[in-house]
């Protein structure tokens, strides 16, 4: 499974940006998707996930501004940021971990490529 994120781009501070995460093969409910960003000079953080049964999780910096949600028929993971603020520039990333497709399979963890996400003063 590849992972290819869009979406990114320049905003201005409390504007809005929605970011895609299109999986190359069907993605299911019990795989968990999300998002990570990584600003500059910083480590790789959490900014939301979605697991088995809906079940999602944010970090507290983003909380009441991002939504994340899935459409599995469609393969695909959103981030909605709203209230977009000079510190989410980061790069984002999508990652997944994918439940074992058959009996003998393991859990895979894939991450995408990154995609910048850039918010002016």
């Amino acid at each position: 499974v590849q992972l290819v994120e869009s979406g990114g781009g320049l905003v201005q501070a409390g504007g809005s940006l929605r970011l895609s995460c299109e999986a190359s093969n069907r993605i299911f409910r019990g795989d968990a998707m999300g998002w990570y960003r990584q600003a500059p000079g910083k480590q790789r953080e959490l900014v939301a996930d979605m697991g088995r049964g809906g079940r999602t999780n944010y970090a507290d910096s983003v909380k009441g501004r991002f939504t994340i949600s899935r459409d599995d028929p469609k393969n695909t993971v959103y981030l909605q940021m709203n209230s977009l603020k000079p510190e989410d520039t980061a790069v984002y990333y999508c990652h997944a971990v994918l439940e074992p497709r058959t009996i003998e399979a393991s859990y895979v963890e894939v991450w995408g490529q990154g995609i910048l996400v850039t918010v002016s003063s």
